[in-house]
């Protein structure tokens, strides 16, 4: 798996996301409001808005900032024009990076995005340069300590899901299928009493390329600024780097 999913689980076992918690809320609303404008505000019928509902609640959103944005979606708030646009790029080391966005503003965001790559050693690209790196997939991941599960159950609890395939790393298992296979690999899990600290639905690379040292230092701020940005709802590497040199990084 890519440098980039073991940063994100690094990052959501040391509560990044609790320390910058009202930018958190501000993109997950804006994720709300755009499924439901999509799709309708029923996450029973639409599963965009099944899944950032999910986001939603596991950030503790307040029941209410989750309605709000959900009936902007749907008409019966007023709120703001967003768009959902996704930017492409390279940073430090050649390594690929995609990004999904929602803005109220495509110049200004296009702008400021362009800025944060050139700072942190990087460059924008044009549509579709790095999107072909990437496929959409389920990925769930579980934590070694707390699993009640030895590997091989895992393995069988997860293909019972629909899950393809199960990966062992250092603190875990990260566990990869299409992406309409989430629900039933969640529910899969459940019966057998594991609790994943990761399920979603993300973009997976399908090759890497190895960083370390200052231009990995270099890639990590560029992605936390990129994620840190108020318009950027997902960023997605494909770059591979020791889970230790991470780790210390984070630390």
């Amino acid at each position: 798996m890519a440098g980039h999913s073991k940063w994100a689980n690094i990052r959501h076992r040391k509560g990044k996301q609790d320390a910058r918690r009202g930018n958190l809320f501000s993109k997950l609303s804006r994720a709300l409001t755009v499924a439901a404008r999509e799709g309708g505000g029923n996450p029973e019928t639409n599963v965009k808005l099944r899944l950032a509902l999910q986001k939603a609640k596991e950030a503790n959103m307040p029941a209410d900032t989750i309605m709000a944005a959900i009936r902007r979606g749907t008409g019966e708030l007023q709120g703001e024009a967003l768009e959902e646009i996704v930017y492409e790029g390279y940073g430090p080391g050649g390594v690929a990076i995609l990004l999904e966005a929602v803005t109220d503003n495509r110049n200004r965001t296009a702008a400021e995005v362009r800025h944060l790559f050139s700072r942190f050693g990087g460059s924008l690209g044009e549509s579709g340069c790095v999107a072909w790196m990437f496929e959409k997939k389920a990925y769930v991941f579980v934590e070694r300590s707390g699993c009640p599960l030895a590997e091989d159950e895992l393995l069988e609890a997860a293909l019972e899901g629909g899950a393809e395939d199960l990966r062992a790393e250092d603190d875990g298992w990260e566990i990869t299928g299409e992406p309409s296979a989430l629900e039933s690999i969640k529910a899969a899990l459940k019966r057998r009493d594991v609790r994943p600290q990761i399920a979603e639905v993300t973009m997976v690379p399908k090759s890497t390329v190895s960083v370390s040292g200052p231009t990995g230092q270099k890639v990590l701020r560029l992605l936390e600024a990129l994620e840190e940005h108020d318009d950027i709802q997902q960023v997605y590497s494909n770059f591979d780097m020791e889970a230790a040199e991470m780790k210390k990084y984070a630390g």
